[in-house]
């Protein structure tokens, strides 16, 4: 009959310190899972709900714009300007249309018709991208050099703040 002695015991503890362990580090990713998943959460009702409010001003203010060129065409009308007068027209039409698009829509479905839109045309989604990316590293090159051409007009090289450093005035 084999009796187990006490150095067995050491190792029975260690699994099951080893166990207690799994058990923490579960408990822990759960929380940090649930937490997650709540930040994200808001995250994205926040984002909705800045689309919605952004969207509807923009709408507004398509509107606003449409109805200032639906008079301009009108005084274009009045002045016997037909031609440019229906052109202002229908401008002012998409503009009102896309304004009460704009307003009306949640974003949920602004999203959706984005989403839609760039599956329809993947090559034109793409380069409007491609066109977004070259003008944002335009903006980026002009900004710099704005900025820079302080310091290379002082003709150190050095921004002031940096020459009064060097040269040992503090």
């Amino acid at each position: 009959m084999a009796t187990q002695t006490s150095g067995s015991n050491p190792s029975g503890a260690a699994a099951e310190v080893k166990d207690k362990g799994e058990e923490l580090v579960s408990a822990a990713q759960e929380q940090i899972t649930s937490k997650a998943n709540e930040l994200g959460g808001d995250a994205m009702f926040q984002i909705r709900e800045q689309l919605d409010q952004r969207s509807t001003q923009a709408g507004e203010q398509l509107q606003s714009i449409g109805k200032t060129l639906q008079s301009g065409a009108n005084q274009l009308r009045s002045e016997g300007n037909d031609v440019p007068a229906r052109i202002v027209q229908e401008v002012a039409r998409r503009a009102d249309g896309v304004g009460d698009y704009l307003q009306s829509a949640e974003a949920d479905r602004i999203l959706g018709d984005i989403e839609g839109f760039a599956r329809r045309r993947p090559w034109l989604t793409a380069g409007v991208g491609a066109l977004a990316g070259l003008l944002a590293s335009r903006f980026v090159k002009a900004s710099g050099d704005r900025r820079y051409a302080g310091a290379r007009s002082n003709g150190s090289g050095y921004s002031p703040s940096m020459r009064s450093l060097t040269s040992g005035d503090t």
